[in-house]
């Protein structure tokens, strides 16, 4: 298994200022809202116009108003700042609490995270998020089966729907390789910031990438697999009993192509 050790407590501000006790009542008692995860360095993240614009469509769709770019921008520096550091894993997260009419942002900030590049293994199981599109805090469904697939010997727990469609990991997505193509389930999930990136950059790469149906009884006509999400990207080596070769020039390319898209200063 390839699961992290547990992180210390991370660096917290609630719209600008250091997190308070009356502040940290918001996520705990009106935790609906959404968020977005990222990696910085030297103040500088991939993809972050898709993370501004995640955070803006999540916003008016949950709450009915805009959450401004140089806003979200402002307050990332700034506890960037507070935090001491230009390299982290940040996480901004966006509520609105009863009778309040701005979004609250919080924004935390801990060290730098890289996926684990050993094969993962995952455990199918039956569930399917409700508005997947929208990235939230709080998801008891994939923390239960998360939890249900390591206790199981896995790495992490793959969602599929009624009909065995295959959708996504619980915290990335998934990819399989046909020998011609990158194949992305075409079903309801979250689109993930990577997972947007490499759908840029693999073509530049001379990858195909394709979005199509994938059931759970169809995968071992698949060559490979891998994961992604805001860490980066991890081979799959089993997916329930079905084997997967682990394809190190595969992986290498679209490595290549994941270090390739741009970066851009918060």
């Amino acid at each position: 298994m390839t699961t992290p050790a547990p992180q210390p407590q991370p660096y917290v501000e609630f719209n600008g200022h250091a997190a308070t006790e009356a502040d940290l009542r918001i996520p705990a008692f009106s935790g609906f809202g959404h968020f977005t995860a990222m990696q910085v360095r030297d103040g500088r993240v991939r993809g972050f116009a898709l993370h501004l614009n995640r955070l803006a469509a999540a916003n008016r769709e949950l709450f009915g108003h805009d959450l401004g770019g140089d806003r979200v921008r402002e307050l990332i520096r700034h506890a960037l700042a507070g935090a001491k550091t230009q390299d982290a894993s940040t996480r901004v997260y966006a509520f609105l609490p009863p009778g309040d009419t701005e979004t609250t942002v919080m924004v935390t900030v801990r060290k730098p995270a890289r996926k684990s590049p050993a094969p993962h293994s995952l455990m199918s199981v039956p569930y399917v998020r409700t508005v997947p599109h929208i990235k939230r805090p709080g998801e008891f469904g994939q923390t239960y089966y998360g939890r249900l697939a390591e206790r199981s010997g896995f790495d992490e727990a793959l969602l599929t729907a009624p009909d065995g469609a295959v959708t996504e990991g619980a915290i990335t997505n998934i990819a399989f390789w046909d020998g011609t193509s990158v194949v992305w389930p075409a079903a309801p999930s979250l689109l993930g910031i990577t997972m947007a990136l490499l759908e840029q950059e693999l073509p530049g790469a001379g990858l195909t990438s394709v979005r199509r149906p994938v059931t759970l009884d169809g995968i071992g006509a698949f060559r490979s697999a891998f994961l992604t999400n805001s860490q980066g990207i991890a081979p799959v080596r089993r997916i329930d009993d079905t084997e997967f070769a682990v394809d190190e020039e595969l992986m290498k390319r679209v490595g290549l192509a994941y270090e390739g898209a741009p970066w851009d200063t918060v």
